[in-house]
C-alpha cells in the first residue's frame, strides 16, 4: 500500500471538510464559511486528490452528503487540528494584549526596594496571568551580560551605557547625597555639605560597582580621595554604620531611607552629577508585549519618586 503524503494539505481544506460534515450539504457549508458553493467544492476536491480517496458519498438530490470511512477518520484529525489552531489564535490574542506571557527582568538593590515592588503589585492586579522572573545584581555588567545572552528581556540600569547595542528608556534622575552622623564635624548647621570636607574623613562605601565608581571618579575630579574604613554591598548596612558613627557615606538618594532621623542627609556643594535610572534592552530584539506594560508602570512609579 502506498503511503499518503499530506504535505499539500491546508487548513482551509480541513475547515471545508468539517463544515460540510456538520451541515450535510455543500451549499449550507458555503454559507457557514462565507464562501461560494463552487469554492467549497473545489476545496473538497483538492482534499480528495491529496489523500487519494473520496471523503464524502454524494447521493445527489435533496439527500445529505455522508462521510466515507476515510472522511470520518480524517475529520477526527481535522477537529483536533482546527481546535488547536483556535487555541493558538486565542493565545496569540492574549499575548498581544499582554494578558499572558513571560518577562525576565534584571534589577539592582535600590530599585528592588523603592521601585520594583510597586510595579509588581500593580501588574499582579492588572495582569495576573503574566509570569515575571527577576534577577538581581548590583554589578551592572552582570545585568547587561544577561541581556546579551537572552537570559533577561529588560533590565534596570544605573550607569551610562555607551553602546548602540542597547536601547535605554530613562526613568529617573537620582541625585547623590551625603550621609553624616549627627555629631559629624563636617556637618554645617544647615544646607549642603561642601565636597572638600569629605577629604580624609572616614567613609563607609560599597564594594566596587558601577555606581561606586561613579562616586569615586567624580570626587577624585573634585580633588577628594576617600578614606574608606568599611565596605558592604548592603545599603541598609551602610546607613546603619553611619548611624553608629563609624563613618560617612555618599550614596544615591534612591538607596537611602530618607525617614531615618538618626543621621543627617544632605546634598553636596557643588552637587555631583546624578545617576540616571533607565530600563535597558538589546537593540533590535523583539520584546514580549508585556514589556511595554512594565515600562509604563515603571514610568509611573518613577514619576511618583520624582
Amino acid at each position: 500500500m502506498s503511503n499518503v503524503v499530506l504535505a499539500d494539505l491546508e487548513l482551509r481544506h480541513l475547515a471545508a471538510l468539517r463544515a460540510v460534515a456538520e451541515e450535510g450539504s455543500f451549499g449550507r457549508a458555503a454559507t457557514k464559511l462565507g464562501y461560494t458553493q463552487s469554492a467549497v467544492s473545489q476545496q473538497i476536491g483538492a482534499l480528495e486528490r491529496i489523500i487519494g480517496d473520496p471523503v464524502f458519498d454524494r447521493p445527489g438530490g435533496p439527500r445529505a452528503v455522508r462521510l466515507t470511512p476515510t472522511g470520518s477518520l480524517l475529520l477526527t484529525h481535522a477537529n483536533s487540528i482546527l481546535d488547536r489552531v483556535k487555541c493558538a489564535e486565542a493565545d496569540l490574542s492574549s499575548l498581544r494584549a499582554a494578558e499572558t506571557g513571560h518577562l525576565a527582568v534584571g534589577t539592582f538593590q535600590s530599585v528592588s526596594v523603592h521601585v520594583l515592588p510597586q510595579i509588581l503589585a500593580e501588574l499582579r492586579h492588572t495582569h495576573p496571568e503574566v509570569e515575571i522572573e527577576l534577577f538581581e545584581s548590583d554589578e551592572i555588567s552582570d545585568l547587561l551580560g544577561a541581556l546579551r545572552r537572552g537570559d533577561l528581556d529588560i533590565s534596570f540600569a544605573c550607569s551610562v551605557v555607551e553602546s548602540d547595542e542597547f536601547d535605554l528608556q530613562p526613568l529617573h534622575i537620582d541625585p547623590f547625597v551625603v550621609l553624616c552622623p549627627l555629631d559629624s564635624p563636617i556637618l554645617p548647621e544647615r544646607g549642603p555639605v561642601p565636597v572638600d570636607r569629605l577629604q580624609g574623613v572616614p567613609i563607609v562605601a560599597e564594594h566596587p560597582t558601577a555606581c561606586q565608581s561613579l562616586i569615586d571618579d567624580q570626587l577624585a575630579r573634585a580633588g577628594v580621595h576617600l578614606n574608606v574604613v568599611f565596605r558592604t554591598s548592603d545599603n541598609t548596612a551602610i546607613q546603619a554604620m553611619v548611624r553608629a558613627g563609624v563613618g560617612h557615606a555618599v550614596a544615591p538618594r534612591l538607596a537611602v531611607d530618607l525617614l531615618d532621623d538618626q543621621i543627617a542627609i544632605r546634598t553636596l556643594d557643588p552637587p555631583m552629577e546624578p545617576r540616571t535610572i533607565s530600563l535597558a534592552s538589546v537593540a533590535g530584539r523583539s520584546l514580549p508585549p508585556i514589556a511595554r506594560v512594565f515600562v509604563e508602570a515603571a514610568e509611573r512609579r518613577c514619576a511618583e519618586l520624582s
